[in-house]
């Protein structure tokens, strides 16, 4: 019989959790939100007789007491063949923040942590969030959402859930230098010393999936020279972190704006490394690949 096909999502309050799981309906899965810890071996038991069935579940801080027992079901879970895929979403404090005071939402904390004395803040109930969901991310194929908008975080959702939960997942992530290194990143290249097209007024408006960028940045030995270097060191590297039991690996590239140099090696390296699947591509500033 097949083995049943799951997806944990997990991770910080107002990081997108609700986002994902949207998607994951919208896409066939049975999901369950909020699902209590010590109900997850039995709900998963429930639909092994139906292996064909996709589910998704839904598991984060509101559910009390039992949280720091989740990293040993998941594990319990996996060594019984069960295919389970944890994505752990995240974001930055800035981003969460931003988050809350938009929606005016109450952090999931504030009520249990009022009762230890005092009127806790956001950032403590984010820090202390961080702190009790921390031994997950080990576990999980992690996403930074901050700076993202909703329509980027449902196709990366969709394209990893799409792919082959074996081998290890291989990602190429372009990112901008200016809004921060995405928290995502597992390996990070620093592609500012190359020659940017951004000073060519022709060059300006487009990005580096574009021909001309892509011609104009191949003209320049240095650049050759730099996604040759990465290549290398990622294939020496890449069984390693196979061996190492790992599920995911994801390596971020970025640049000033991660609109011309970034994405232009990312999408580089996505042909040289199409003998890896699954292989996934991400261009976290531009919205417009979605």
């Amino acid at each position: 019989m097949a083995a049943l096909n799951v997806v944990l999502i997990t991770g910080i309050s107002g990081s997108g959790k609700s986002v994902a799981l949207r998607m994951l309906e919208d896409a066939g899965y049975t999901c369950v939100d909020n699902l209590p810890v010590r109900f997850l071996h039995e709900f998963v038991a429930s639909m092994r007789d139906d292996p064909a069935r996709r589910v998704a579940v839904a598991i984060d801080v509101r559910s009390p007491g039992d949280l720091d027992e989740l990293p040993d079901v998941v594990t319990a879970l996996r060594a019984m063949g069960t295919h389970l895929r944890v994505v752990f979403l995240d974001a930055d404090d800035v981003t969460l923040t931003q988050r809350y005071s938009e929606s005016r939402r109450r952090h999931p904390l504030s009520d249990r942590l009022s009762q230890t004395g005092g009127v806790p803040t956001l950032l403590e109930c984010i820090g202390h969030e961080r702190d009790l969901l921390d031994p997950l991310r080990n576990q999980a194929h992690v996403i930074d959402t901050s700076g993202l908008i909703p329509g980027q975080l449902r196709a990366w959702i969709r394209d990893l859930v799409q792919a082959d939960r074996s081998p290890l997942i291989l990602t190429f992530e372009s990112f901008a230098f200016k809004h921060g290194v995405p928290k995502d990143a597992d390996l990070v290249f620093d592609v500012r010393c190359l020659p940017n097209p951004h000073y060519d007024p022709q060059l300006r408006p487009l990005t580096g999936r574009d021909q001309a960028v892509a011609d104009w940045l191949a003209s320049f030995d240095d650049v050759g020279a730099m996604i040759d270097d990465i290549e290398t060191f990622i294939r020496k590297w890449l069984p390693r972190y196979t061996e190492d039991t790992r599920s995911y690996l994801t390596v971020a590239i970025g640049c000033t704006g991660g609109k011309h140099r970034s994405v232009y090696m990312v999408e580089t390296l996505g042909r040289r490394f199409a003998d890896h699947q699954p292989l996934l591509l991400r261009h976290r500033s531009r919205p417009e690949f979605v």
